[in-house]
């Protein structure tokens, strides 16, 4: 068995990958992908792709993109655009701070899903020839968890542009949060090998890839199955920000515009010279040696940089042989802005939690840096007992999702037997506040420009407030709701959701669904009752009753862009 060198490290830009478990298998094994079109032995692959002057895809994507150094071409020839961290305009990113691409993100990141599409399918015809892929087998993609419904339902719309679903509400496509994944994982593959697991035994999660970083911090009950301790966190500071300062600091010395310029007209051949300084400078960094420098030689590494550059910079860099130092200090500062950015998101995280965190894992790509390591140790090691990288850190995210998506399959199978099930995931935290909106009586007192016509005022009715913990599917019901008037035949009920924890108004929330009912009956002592359950990430089940009748209405929301309307 051959051991892997620091070069074979992914704390690089975005990675991403797969695994599989067929779940008809003696003991249900999850296997990672390791085979990424002829580069073996890693886990995941890089999200990059290159596209032509077309924009279509050409033949190498993820790793093979920017491995190697990019073929000569004629004099003005552009090489094929290099476009990566395509994933980062998701989400609540300041415009400022999202990458230039040439090209709009949803097509990249459904090219991309296209790309690994075929990949999947691939290993499933080798394995299980018979399977059919739309009716057989189920997708689990992890996502961050600062996702919102709106980002789930591109995610969807992506992938159904990808061909990995036939409908766009397709239910062979279902989503976790990364946290969520990597807390599945490290709670079966991971927490027996440092203490002894009871109910009540807490963990945190520091999830560190190259866009993101996640925290969540869960407690063991019943076992097996988790419930969430805290409102899980996740910021824009993975380890493709170190990258971003390389370039910043890179353009100060030859110039940000022959940056600008590299990645318009030369993409593969700046991600190659990134990558260099991934593998020469991010992974061996640890902070002990102040000694340490990274040494950028333009001439091997990234010689067409220099017809980008203007005669002034051009004396210098000839002056210096093309080679540029970079020394401790410099490097350090390249990592000191992220890593204290998640330092405080474990401090506020660590202060949130009332019960004793036991053991700390670092997972993804970016946890395995021996300096974010030694940081975190440094600083929390008189309040977490202890703090380890996990097994398998890059896979624990794909692998977590398969474990979720086996339970998720148990769960659907004995449903379709009326049977109840426990799930993996006992219960969740709520980032936001639900409720709806009701008429009541206008008061004296209430703000006169919202007094109706009809002598009402429209008010929020809180059902369930953020932070609350919920079990999953457990319902929770408002009763003693009444129509308006004698002689309605009908209600809807609008359903919204809020940061605030008690708003009065449905102002500025976001409306997430409606649910109408019938009322047959007539008469002013007709009572309803409303409740909601938070399901599966992307499901909300409303559910309305007449209490006259015993008649129930059922809406279920997966939040896409058909329903999900900003209210004024």
């Amino acid at each position: 068995m051959s051991q892997k060198s620091d070069d074979d490290k992914d704390i690089d830009i975005k990675v991403v990958g797969f695994a599989y478990c067929h779940v008809a298998s003696a003991n249900q094994e999850v296997c990672t992908n390791a085979d990424w079109d002829g580069y073996t032995g890693r886990h995941k692959t890089n999200t990059v792709l290159q596209y032509d002057d077309k924009f279509e895809v050409v033949k190498e994507w993820g790793k093979p993109a920017f491995a190697k150094k990019a073929e000569r071409k004629t004099k003005d020839q552009d090489e094929p655009k290099s476009v990566g961290l395509f994933k980062l305009h998701l989400g609540r990113l300041q415009d400022d701070l999202k990458p230039e691409i040439p090209v709009d993100y949803k097509k990249a990141i459904a090219d991309y899903l296209k790309e690994m599409g075929k990949s999947i399918k691939d290993k499933i015809k080798v394995h299980w020839p018979n399977v059919d892929f739309y009716e057989n087998v189920l997708l689990i993609l992890s996502v961050p968890a600062e996702y919102s419904k709106k980002e789930l339902a591109i995610m969807r719309e992506c992938a159904l542009e990808a061909k990995l679903i036939r409908k766009e509400k397709s239910a062979h496509l279902q989503f976790t949060t990364e946290p969520e994944a990597a807390a599945i994982y490290c709670m079966k593959k991971c927490l027996n090998e440092y203490i002894t697991i009871s109910n009540g035994t807490t963990f945190m999660i520091v999830d560190c890839g190259g866009g993101t970083v996640d925290l969540t911090t869960r407690k063991v009950v019943d076992k097996d199955r988790l419930s969430e301790v805290t409102e899980r966190a996740g910021d824009y500071c993975g380890s493709s920000y170190i990258d971003e300062a390389f370039l910043k600091y890179l353009g100060g010395i030859v110039g940000h515009s022959t940056i600008k310029k590299l990645r318009d007209k030369k993409s593969k051949s700046l991600q190659y010279m990134v990558q260099h300084f991934c593998r020469k400078a991010k992974v061996k960094f640890t902070g002990k040696d102040t000694d340490f420098k990274y040494e950028l030689n333009i001439l091997d590494t990234i010689k067409v940089l220099k017809k980008f550059v203007d005669d002034e910079t051009k004396k210098v860099m000839v002056k210096n042989n093309w080679i540029i130092e970079i020394d401790f200090n410099e490097i350090k500062s390249m990592f000191d802005p992220i890593v204290k950015r998640i330092l405080k998101m474990i401090e506020t995280q660590l202060d949130n939690c009332r019960d004793e965190c036991s053991v700390m894992f670092l997972v993804g790509g970016f946890g395995q840096s021996e300096y974010l390591k030694n940081r975190i140790e440094e600083t929390f090691k008189d309040r977490v007992k202890t703090i380890v990288v996990a097994k398998e850190p890059v896979a624990a995210i794909v692998r977590g999702a398969t474990l979720y998506g086996l339970s998720l399959y148990e769960k659907i199978k004995v449903m379709k037997n009326n049977m109840n099930i426990k799930f993996v995931v006992k219960d969740r935290k709520l980032n936001f506040t639900y409720g709806i909106r009701v008429l009541r009586w206008f008061r004296n007192g209430d703000p006169p420009e919202r007094k109706t016509s009809d002598g009402f005022i429209q008010k929020f009715h809180r059902i369930a407030k953020r932070d609350d913990v919920v079990e999953i599917d457990e319902e929770i019901r408002v009763y003693n709701l009444c129509p308006v008037n004698d002689f309605q035949t009908s209600a809807t009920f609008y359903i919204y959701c809020t940061k605030e924890e008690d708003p009065e108004y449905c102002n500025e929330m976001d409306l997430l669904g409606t649910l109408k009912i019938y009322l047959p009956d007539r008469g002013p002592d007709r009572r309803v009752s409303f409740a909601l359950s938070f399901g599966q990430m992307e499901l909300l089940t409303a559910t309305a009753r007449n209490e006259t009748n015993g008649h129930n209405y059922i809406a279920t929301f997966d939040i896409n862009k058909d329903n999900y309307k900003r209210v004024k």
